[in-house]
């Protein structure tokens, strides 16, 4: 096995698309890290989960549990508004808060079963010209291509993640800092920073290795730590990418450096093959 790297970072993430928890090490299962998007919010209009592609404001909040989840358990979790206020997932108006933030009537949910299909189910777009509203969730620009669909699964088209979870495609994303300092190098006025993106695992390539590595671990196995995975396809980049998160600054400009130089993609996703534990400096191996 030929070691690629080292893990810098990992992250869990109890609300869907909220600021998350900084772990030292993980359990990581068939459904990557326990209470990794345990909670989402579902928008009560619309009749679908929705996170910060259609209420960015979410990312400017912070959430984490208030005790320590299993893959069989998704305990409550506290979130911190903008504001600096705070609201529980078991207080009363929850719901209320959360609704008055995003500027829609929405309810925090905790995962369901995958059998739950009508939970998972897409609602109705916002608007009815199709391509007009993927741009919208996208961020493309007239002239931008819209990513490659063909990659996606096709029950993604008519629920809003994998069934059982609130993830976008699958259970892990992984980004290495080079990527992060390929793009801060053709793009010097924006800033490429782990939170923007999200990732899982944070990985740091060997010897000084640059560009955007991940890439061409799709399709291969990796072993993150005592965990091996299976790299499915690039993550590609929507409109979330451009706000504002902890102390970055909304910009448009990160984006188009993305779909640019890129190919409209950062990171990498990728499925659990055999469980295990990650720990910080643990070596990242291509099987």
């Amino acid at each position: 096995m030929a070691v690629v790297g080292h893990v810098k970072e990992i992250w869990r993430y109890p609300v869907k698309s909220m600021a998350g928890e900084r772990r030292e090490r993980a359990e990581v299962g068939e459904r990557g890290i326990p209470g990794d998007r345990g909670w989402a919010l579902r928008d009560e209009a619309a009749a679908e989960i929705r996170g910060a592609k259609k209420m960015p404001v979410l990312m400017r909040c912070r959430a984490s549990y208030e005790a320590e989840p299993s893959a069989a358990h998704v305990p409550p979790v506290t979130i911190t508004l903008p504001d600096e206020t705070s609201v529980r997932s078991g207080d009363s108006d929850v719901d209320a808060r959360l609704s008055a933030l995003v500027g829609r009537a929405v309810k925090l949910c905790s995962l369901r079963p995958a059998e739950d299909r009508d939970h998972y189910r897409r609602g109705q777009p916002d608007d009815p010209d199709f391509e007009k509203e993927l741009r919208q969730i996208f961020g493309r620009l007239p002239d931008e291509p819209l990513p490659d669909f063909s990659v996606v699964p096709p029950e993604i088209f008519e629920f809003t993640s994998p069934l059982g979870t609130y993830f976008d495609l699958a259970p892990l994303h992984l980004m290495t800092t080079a990527s992060l300092r390929a793009l801060s190098a053709l793009a010097p006025t924006a800033r490429f920073e782990r939170a923007r993106f999200r990732p899982n695992f944070l990985v740091e390539p060997t010897g000084g290795t640059s560009g955007f590595v991940e890439t061409a671990w799709c399709g291969r196995k990796v072993r993150v730590g005592g965990v091996t995975i299976g790299v499915t396809i690039p993550t590609m980049r929507c409109s979330m990418t451009t706000r504002a998160v902890d102390d970055l600054p909304g910009d448009p400009t990160v984006l188009r450096a993305i779909v640019r130089d890129a190919n409209q993609n950062l990171g990498v996703y990728a499925t659990v093959e055999a469980a295990g534990e990650v720990a910080v400096g643990d070596p990242v191996e291509l099987v």
